[in-house]
């Protein structure tokens, strides 16, 4: 990039208690060093301690909000999350035709709390229209399986195998998160043509990661767009997460999962 800060467009939903969604993926590209833009695809009622109510942004409108950047804003990447229906999918893809620039999908199917963030019969549009489009998809383990229509890896072979499954799908590049694992360690796999990478971090005794997610995500698309390799950005996201979570006890949000502590490197007390 040069010099000039990278424009980092999320397509997302909204988290009103500030740990998830646009919220945090807004925290995250500026923490990373990116300026943030937004294009909203639904509105959520949630805390740290669940969804309480969802209402879906018109397809069309979701489409006018990247439009409206485009016609206006260089930007250098996309970051996309909740989507919801097959039709806000076929709207997004649609919208990000002819655009160059790096995108990181973050399939966002099912909260923290087991709310189901993106419809059953939207799974095989989300796999079909936009999962190809990615520069590098970022599912977590049940997001995984769920793509994958099978069971949950329990293992790093398991992982391994249901990453070049991924691959095979269409995906060009996966980091798949392997934090759902109890391990002593939280370790992600970068899985880019033949070459595997494990990207090891130690697990924080915390049960403040909400947004987690959303966050590698986010700050993952900054660094691609700030010109890194995927290499470099996935290990840097992962460094970034690590010590948000490792942070988060810092903060005193909710009754339930709170959020990470997106600006640990930044806020002194």
């Amino acid at each position: 990039m040069s010099g000039r800060v990278a424009n980092i467009l999320s397509i997302a939903g909204s988290d009103p208690s500030g740990g998830a969604g646009i919220q945090a993926d807004l925290k995250a590209i500026s923490a990373n060093g990116g300026y943030g833009m937004a294009a909203l695809t639904g509105l959520t009622a949630q805390n740290t301690q669940g969804v309480q109510g969802v209402e879906l942004v018109a397809p069309e409108f979701v489409a006018a909000q990247v439009q409206s950047i485009r016609e206006d804003i260089r930007v250098d990447a996309v970051k996309i999350g909740m989507l919801g229906t097959v039709e806000i999918i076929e709207a997004v893809a649609k919208a990000l035709d002819g655009l160059e620039a790096p995108v990181v999908l973050d399939p966002v199917m099912v909260a923290k709390g087991g709310d189901r963030l993106l419809h059953a019969e939207a799974v095989a549009a989300l796999r079909d229209t936009l999962l190809p489009r990615a520069t590098v998809i970022t599912p977590n383990l049940p997001e995984a399986a769920d793509l994958l229509d099978e069971g949950e890896a329990g293992g790093l072979d398991a992982m391994e195998r249901q990453a070049r499954a991924l691959l095979d799908m269409g995906a060009r590049a996966v980091l798949l998160k392997g934090g759902h694992m109890g391990d002593v360690e939280a370790v992600d796999l970068l899985c880019e043509g033949e070459g595997m990478t494990r990207l090891r971090a130690p697990r924080h005794d915390t049960r403040n990661t909400h947004g987690t997610g959303c966050t590698l995500s986010s700050a993952l698309a900054t660094w691609l767009g700030r010109g890194d390799a995927l290499s470099e950005a996935a290990a840097k996201a992962k460094d970034y997460i690590g010590a948000a979570i490792g942070a988060a006890d810092e903060l005193e949000v909710g009754q339930g999962h709170g959020p990470v502590h997106h600006f640990h490197a930044v806020w002194r007390g």
